[in-house]
Parts: C-alpha cells; sequence; structure tokens
C-alpha cells in the first residue's frame, strides 16, 4: 500500500478574480488560477495546468512544494468529472531542477538521511501522477535536472523548448539517481544512454533527446506554451475513458514478458480484455463509430 504523502496545508489562493483570461493558444480559461505554496493551478476548459513556481531557484523541488503539488493534484481529483488533460510546465526559465538544496551543507556528515522525503513525499506523488485519470502532458520550458528530470518524463505526451535540457544531476553532488530515474531511462532509451546519461552527469539537448525517443516533439521556445494547449485541447476533447485505459495499458506493459503478454490478452480476465470492455461500454465508443459512418468528426464527452 502507497504511504500517504505528507500533509501540508496551505490551501488555495485566488489570483487576478476579476479580470478574464485567455491563454496563448486562444482558449478561454474558465476558472480563476489557484495559488498552492510554490504551485500555481489553473482550469482552462478541461484542461489543468499545473505550474512549478518557485523561480527563486529555478522551481527546485522542496517539501514544502511537494505538499503544494499533493493538494493540487486534490483539486484536480475535485474536478475529476472536468478535467480531462493535466499539463505539467515550470515558471520562469525553469523546468524544475531537481531537489531543493539550501541548507543541506550544514547538515554533519553520517547524519544526513538524503533519501528520507523520498517515500514519505516524492514517491507518493508519483504515484498519483501514474494513477491519474487523465493523459498527462508535461512542457518542458527549460532545465529538468535530477528529480525535475523524473516529473518531465511522467508525462504522456512530452513537449520540450528548443533550449531546453535535462540532467541526471546526482552524480553531481554524491547520489544515485532516484524518483524512478533507473526505471523509466532505460524502458524509453536503452541501458547503454541511461547509464552515460547518469554515471557521466552531462546534459542532454532538447533535439538530442527527441533524436533519442526519449519526449515527443520540440519547439522553439516563443511556440511552446501555445503547441502545448493545443495537444492538451486535443486530447482533452478525445475519448478519455479510452485514453486513460490507453495510458494504463502502456504503463503495465513493461512489468511483462512478450509471452506473458500474449497470455494476457488471451484470457478473458486480463487487463487488456476488461480495458476494451469499458471502453466499448462507454457512450464515447458509440459517438466515434456513428462519427465514422457519418464521415464526420467525433464529439466526445469523456463519458
Amino acid at each position: 500500500m502507497d504511504k500517504p504523502v505528507q500533509k501540508i496545508k496551505y490551501g488555495a489562493e485566488i489570483i487576478n478574480p476579476d479580470s478574464p483570461r485567455t491563454n496563448n493558444a486562444g482558449h478561454s480559461s474558465r476558472g480563476n488560477p489557484m495559488q498552492f505554496k510554490h504551485v500555481t493551478l489553473d482550469i482552462d476548459g478541461p484542461v489543468a495546468i499545473l505550474k512549478l513556481d518557485h523561480q527563486e531557484v529555478m522551481n527546485a523541488v522542496s517539501i514544502d512544494m511537494l505538499g503544494g503539488l499533493a493538494e493540487a493534484l486534490d483539486a484536480i481529483e475535485d474536478k475529476k468529472a472536468e478535467v480531462r488533460c493535466l499539463v505539467i510546465t515550470g515558471a520562469g526559465r525553469a523546468f524544475c531542477t531537481g531537489a531543493n538544496l539550501q541548507g543541506r551543507n550544514s547538515q554533519k556528515p553520517g547524519k544526513s538521511n538524503a533519501g528520507a522525503a523520498l517515500e514519505t513525499a516524492f514517491h507518493p506523488f508519483l504515484r498519483r501522477l501514474r494513477n491519474l485519470h487523465c493523459p498527462i502532458v508535461t512542457s518542458v520550458n527549460g532545465p529538468a535536472a535530477g528529480a525535475g528530470m523524473s516529473f518531465a518524463l511522467m508525462g504522456d505526451m512530452i513537449l520540450c523548448a528548443r533550449s531546453s535540457y535535462f540532467l541526471q544531476a546526482f552524480r553531481r553532488i554524491g547520489l544515485v539517481p532516484d524518483c524512478g530515474s533507473t526505471w523509466l531511462l532505460p524502458r524509453l532509451i536503452g541501458k547503454a544512454r541511461s547509464v552515460e546519461l547518469s554515471l557521466m552527469g552531462e546534459r542532454l539537448t532538447a533535439e538530442k533527446a527527441l533524436e533519442w525517443g526519449l519526449v515527443n516533439r520540440v519547439y522553439d521556445d516563443a511556440a511552446l506554451t501555445e503547441e502545448t494547449m493545443k495537444l492538451a485541447h486535443e486530447l482533452a476533447n478525445g475519448p478519455t475513458i479510452a485514453l486513460s485505459l490507453i495510458r494504463k495499458l502502456y504503463w503495465d506493459s513493461p512489468d511483462n514478458s512478450f509471452e506473458d503478454q500474449l497470455n494476457l490478452e488471451f484470457h478473458q480476465l486480463n487487463l487488456e480484455f476488461q480495458s476494451q470492455r469499458i471502453a466499448g461500454a462507454a457512450e464515447d465508443f458509440k459517438e466515434g463509430v456513428t462519427a465514422f459512418l457519418e464521415k464526420r468528426p467525433a464529439k466526445f464527452k469523456g463519458k
């Protein structure tokens, strides 16, 4: 059973309550942004935009921020029926530069427990992202280092600014990769490249990440936000139930051998069979078939 994330209650602060807003992609925002500790949450129609926002430390992750992220996810889950896609990005010039190390150098050797916050705060956040009810788009607007790189790789679709880069920074401070890096990276780019990134601690540019298949798309910096919102709204207007099941199938498949997967696909109780049954019973399936036969775009409702 997952351990609960450390709860740090800040409450949501409403920003700019009197001004209607339109984002760069031309989509009108239905609500006002909520501010948690070092985290901003905006609801743009069916899309939630979660922004890491501690620009003084380039959005490095602290326990305070993790508390804010947990509360932001609570707010998203409260709007589960409305939110059909989640965008994660960073404020300012960084996506996320890893764990906030301020004050760590004052701890005595042998007395510090560098991994204490992993299971109590980082891991529950990552598990919640994996099990989210809708697709996740990560919009990597700047450096994504250490834990920040893992946050970026949690996206079902990973979009990058051309100037952004990834960094397995752990070896630079004498630590090993964490936040799922050693599980995510080999499955995305293979063992050799994963080990090299971790042992050498060198920057991986967005363009090279695209070439390696680590990310989906790279855009000019000025176009990233608009392109992100276009994609997010396209996903949000899709068959949400089916998309949720698709992301779950791909999350689960690496744990099975090819033979196991073939057997699971054959038997009635396998996940894929049940997923297809659930998707096939949804209103979106009927609408998709009807739209196909009528040769028109489908109007999915996520039901």
